[in-house]
C-alpha cells in the first residue's frame, strides 16, 4: 500500500500531461451534467407555463357532466352540439378498424384555424360495432343529469358526489353495495373476470341498438333527411360490408322524407 502512494505522486511527475487529462475528464462531466440539470429544471418550470397559458398547446379537454359543456383547445361547447358516427378505416391488407367519432355540428365555429378540420373526438373499442353503440350510450347518459351516472368501475369512487346519483344510490335504485366493483375485482379472479366480461361482451351485443329511438332525428329539423335506412345487424354490417347486408327503413324517417317531397312541390 505503502509503495502504490509513493508510486502514484511518481508517475503524475514524470508525465504532466496524463495529469492534466486526468483532471480534464471529471472536470468535463461535472460540467456537462450540470448544464443538464440546469437545463432541465428550466424546461419543467418554464414549458408548462407555457402550454397552460398556449390554448393551442393545452390539454385541458373534459366532458362537464354539471355543466353540460365540452371543454375543448377550440373553446367550450354544448354537448347536444355534438354528433356521433362510427367511423371505418381499412389498413393495406384490408383488414378493417372501426372507431366511434364524436363530432362538432357547426365546424365554422369550431374548426382548426391552422389545417381546417373539424373538431372531433375519437374512441376506439374493442371487439363488435355494438361496443361502439353502447360507448355513446354511455356517454350519453354520463352527460344527462336527470339519469345517475353509468354503473362502471371507474365512476364508482364518485358516485356519491353527484346529486342524481347519490338520490338514486340512496333510495335503493341501485341494487348493489356502495363498492360492488372495489369488492368484485379485489375477490374475482382472473379466470372469473374473464368469463364476466365475455357474459357482459354477449348482453352488449345482442341488445337491439339499431331498433332504439333516434333522439337526434326527433329533435334536430331536417336531419332525418340525411339518411333513411340503416343495417338490421350493426355487426354484421361491420365485418361484411357488402350488398348482401340487409337494410331496414326507418319509418319516421321515411315518413320525413315523403313529407318533404310533398311541401317541396
Amino acid at each position: 500500500m505503502a509503495s502504490l502512494l509513493i508510486a502514484v505522486p511518481q508517475i503524475f511527475s514524470e508525465n504532466p500531461e496524463l495529469s492534466v487529462n486526468l483532471l480534464i475528464i471529471p472536470a468535463w462531466t461535472i460540467a456537462f451534467c450540470g448544464a443538464a440539470t440546469i437545463l432541465r429544471r428550466l424546461y419543467e418550470t418554464y414549458s408548462i407555463r407555457f402550454y397552460k397559458s398556449n390554448k393551442n398547446w393545452s390539454d385541458d379537454i373534459a366532458f362537464c357532466r354539471r355543466t353540460g359543456m365540452v371543454k375543448t383547445f377550440r373553446g367550450e361547447f354544448p354537448f347536444y352540439e355534438f354528433d356521433a358516427f362510427i367511423e371505418m378505416r381499412a389498413d393495406m391488407k384490408g383488414n378493417q378498424f372501426h372507431s366511434l367519432k364524436v363530432r362538432h355540428r357547426y365546424p365554422q365555429h369550431s374548426k382548426d384555424e391552422r389545417n381546417g378540420l373539424p373538431l372531433d373526438f375519437d374512441f376506439p373499442a374493442d371487439g363488435s360495432i355494438a361496443q361502439l353503440y353502447a360507448m355513446w350510450d354511455m356517454l350519453g347518459r354520463y352527460m344527462d343529469v336527470s339519469q345517475p351516472l353509468p354503473d362502471i368501475p371507474r365512476l364508482e369512487p364518485f358516485r356519491h358526489l353527484d346529486p342524481t346519483t347519490k338520490a338514486f344510490d340512496e333510495a335503493g335504485k341501485r341494487g348493489r353495495p356502495a363498492t360492488y366493483w372495489r369488492d368484485l375485482y379485489a375477490k374475482a379472479s382472473e379466470q372469473e373476470l374473464k368469463q364476466l366480461r365475455e357474459e357482459h361482451r354477449k348482453v352488449v351485443d345482442a341488445a337491439p341498438w339499431g331498433s332504439r329511438p333516434d333522439l337526434m332525428a326527433q329533435s334536430v329539423p331536417g336531419y332525418g333527411d340525411s339518411y333513411t335506412a340503416e343495417p338490421e345487424d350493426v355487426n354484421a354490417y361491420g365485418r361484411f360490408p357488402n350488398k348482401a347486408d340487409r337494410f331496414v327503413e326507418r319509418a319516421e324517417a321515411k315518413e320525413a322524407s315523403q313529407q318533404n317531397k310533398r311541401d317541396s312541390h
